[in-house]
C-alpha cells in the first residue's frame, strides 16, 4: 500500500517549436508518463488510475513513456500493464526503458515482453515512424546500460531531418549535442522530489544541509545521503524544458515517489504540442 506522501497529480502543458515540422504535423499532440515505480510501495493504484484516465481525457496524438515501470523485482509488470492496456491514443504508444527496467538479468526481456503484449512499441536503440518518415521518433538504450551507444542510432537520420528522442536519464542530452535532437523526453530523476520554491530541488543544497545536522536526524534522510551523483549528474535538469546548445530537452517529473516523499514536486502528466519553429 503506497502511504508516502505524493501531492496532487498535475499536467503540465508546454508548447516546443521544431525546425522544419512539416505542415500537417503542425499542433499533433503528445503526452507523455514516466517512472512508474509499481511496486505496491512507490504508486497508489488511484494516482495510477488517475494518470491513465487524464491522459485519455487529453485526446494524444501520440503517448510516450520514458522509463522505470518497475522499481528491481519485474513481476509487478505484469500487474501494471493491465492497467498500461486502457491508455488510448491515435498514433500508438512507444516506450523506453530505464535503469530499473534492466535490474536483473532477465528484467529487460520480461518488461519488454509484457509492454509489448498490450501494443506498447519498446525501443531499445531503434527509430519508429508513428508519423511516418517526416518525424523520426528514436528510442535509446539506457544510459547505464552496456548498449547506450547513441552514434549506432543517431547516425542513421540525416542532420537535416527532425527528431524526437526518448531517453530516459537526462544527462544523456550532454553526450547527445553532438547530434541534432529537436526534443528530448526523459525521466529518472522524479523532479527532486523536494523542491525549494523559487530555487529548484532540494539536492542542491544537501551538502551544506547535512554539515549542520547532528548524526541522528541524518538517518531519517536516507535520500539525502545518498551519492546523488549516481543518480544524475546534471541536476540541474531534474525537471521541466531545458535549452541544451542548440537541443531542447523535458524532463518529467514521474509518477512513483520515493521516502521521504514529494514537495512542492507534484507528480506529472506531461502535454506536449508540437508547433513550427
Amino acid at each position: 500500500m503506497h502511504r508516502l506522501f505524493t501531492g496532487s497529480l498535475k499536467v503540465d502543458k508546454l508548447t516546443v517549436k521544431i525546425a522544419d515540422l512539416p505542415a500537417d504535423l503542425q499542433g499533433r499532440k503528445l503526452v507523455q508518463l514516466s517512472d512508474f515505480h509499481y511496486d505496491g510501495l512507490r504508486l497508489s493504484e488511484s494516482l495510477l488510475a488517475e494518470a491513465i484516465a487524464t491522459t485519455n481525457d487529453l485526446e494524444p496524438d501520440l503517448i510516450v513513456l520514458t522509463g522505470d515501470y518497475v522499481t528491481d523485482n519485474p513481476e509487478p509488470i505484469h500487474e501494471l500493464v493491465l492497467r498500461l492496456k486502457h491508455l488510448q491514443s491515435i498514433h500508438g504508444i512507444y516506450a523506453v526503458l530505464g535503469n530499473h527496467d534492466i535490474y536483473y538479468n532477465h528484467s529487460k526481456t520480461e518488461v519488454t515482453k509484457a509492454l509489448t503484449s498490450i501494443g506498447i512499441h519498446v525501443l531499445w536503440n531503434e527509430i519508429a515512424y508513428p508519423w511516418g518518415e517526416k518525424l523520426p521518433l528514436v528510442g535509446l538504450a539506457d544510459y547505464w546500460s552496456r548498449e547506450f551507444h547513441p552514434a549506432s542510432v543517431m547516425n542513421q537520420l540525416h542532420p537535416s531531418q527532425p527528431r524526437i528522442v526518448l531517453s530516459h536519464n537526462p544527462d544523456t542530452a550532454k553526450v547527445l549535442q553532438k547530434w541534432r535532437v529537436d526534443l528530448q523526453l526523459s525521466g529518472h530523476t522524479h523532479g527532486g522530489h523536494i523542491v525549494i520554491p523559487g530555487h529548484g530541488p532540494a539536492i542542491f543544497y544537501y551538502k551544506k544541509l547535512l554539515k549542520h545536522l547532528p548524526k541522528r536526524p541524518r538517518r531519517y534522510l536516507p535520500f539525502l545521503l545518498e551519492d546523488c551523483s549516481k543518480v544524475v549528474q546534471h541536476w540541474e535538469w531534474a525537471q521541466g524544458f531545458h535549452q541544451i546548445s542548440q537541443n531542447q530537452l523535458y524532463v518529467n517529473r514521474g509518477l512513483g515517489t520515493y521516502f521521504p516523499g514529494r514537495l512542492f514536486c507534484p507528480p506529472e502528466v506531461t502535454l506536449i504540442t508540437l508547433i513550427n519553429d
